[in-house]
């Protein structure tokens, strides 16, 4: 078996993989879907206290309500169940997201030794690439924080990245197009890389800040979204993933005009994914803007992303497909 055979047997064994993750994270949703709502962990119940008068005579009964924590209520075996059940799923699925991260990250590596150059050449290794280091910070933050709620949305992405790179972007190794052999494109791509990945996480936190909001606004909180933090605990986890993208994404435009001169003679040309580049950096520089700003806050700066994400994803993606560019290299 060839490096490049291990390599395409690693990205296919990944993709299964984080889809059987997908698998586990959809059945610990459902299994939080047993979970009472948080407006019902705490119940109250009202005594009646006698106001003792003069000479001994009770006034008038006066209510008060007793606040009982959740803690305190007395055990129900069927919430107990659900949240054993639910723990046990996603354990699992983290375990699961963590062995198919593994066979990604030695798909990539074994791509680049195949190919005997770094693998960022074409749309099939920006999309694995990009997948190794998404998931990648989510195990790291992992490490650090609660974050297990992010494993949903981010496996279904990543079996789909993946289920897409083998199926519509894949290409065999190739040696490197005569533009791209400049230490200004490793520099541009590996910025670009990681941009993607962080941008993908973000915006992921973004569209669950959605839906943790709209429940908290109704004003109960149910099932399994009553374990993912408050909506302004998501809302500042997705602000600082973006806040750390965005200069760095500034950073891959610079790092991409420097390597256009050099590679066609011109730093900006209005090339098809230049453009789509400079309208993705408005988009998230708008998003910063209306973060910060009063009444701008919460769901327009969470949708605002969102629409970032889907620039993003259209400029490494659609304007490719779509778009014919000199950034159309290596069969797609």
């Amino acid at each position: 078996m060839t490096i490049e055979q291990i390599s395409n047997l690693s990205i296919h064994s990944a993709m299964v993989i984080y889809a059987l993750a997908a698998v586990l994270y959809t059945f610990e949703w459902a299994a939080g879907s047993r979970l009472k709502p948080v407006a019902v962990a705490t119940r109250t119940r009202t005594r009646t206290k006698a106001a003792v008068g003069a000479g001994g005579a009770g006034s008038d009964a006066a209510d008060s309500t007793v606040t009982l924590d959740g803690d305190d209520l007395p055990a129900d075996p069927h919430q107990e169940k659900a949240s054993l059940r639910l723990e046990q799923f996603g354990r699992m699925a983290v375990a699961t997201m963590a062995i198919g991260w593994v066979l990604n990250l030695v798909g990539m590596v074994t791509r680049g030794i195949a190919a005997g150059r770094t693998p960022w050449a074409n749309m099939y290794e920006f999309t694995i690439s990009s997948t190794v280091f998404a998931v990648g910070i989510f195990l790291v933050l992992m490490r650090f924080t609660q974050v297990r709620w992010l494993g949903l949305p981010l496996s279904w992405f990543a079996s789909i990245a993946l289920g897409l790179a083998v199926t519509v972007f894949f290409v065999d190794v190739a040696p490197l197009v005569p533009s791209l052999h400049s230490v200004w494109f490793i520099i541009h791509i590996v910025a670009a890389v990681i941009c993607s990945a962080v941008f993908t996480v973000g915006g992921l936190a973004s569209v669950l800040y959605l839906v943790k909001a709209h429940a908290e606004k109704k004003g109960s909180v149910g099932g399994y979204l009553s374990r993912l933090p408050s909506s302004e605990g998501i809302d500042r986890l997705a602000y600082g993933l973006h806040a750390f993208a965005f200069p760095l994404w500034s950073f891959t435009i610079v790092a991409g005009a420097i390597w256009a001169e050099y590679a066609w003679g011109r730093f900006w040309g209005f090339d098809p994914k230049e453009t789509w580049s400079l309208i993705t950096w408005v988009v998230y520089a708008c998003y910063l803007h209306a973060r910060v700003t009063a009444g701008w806050r919460g769901k327009p700066a969470a949708i605002i992303a969102i629409v970032g994400l889907v620039c993003f994803w259209f400029n490494f993606v659609g304007v490719n497909l779509l778009f014919s560019g000199l950034h159309s290299y290596a069969g797609i």
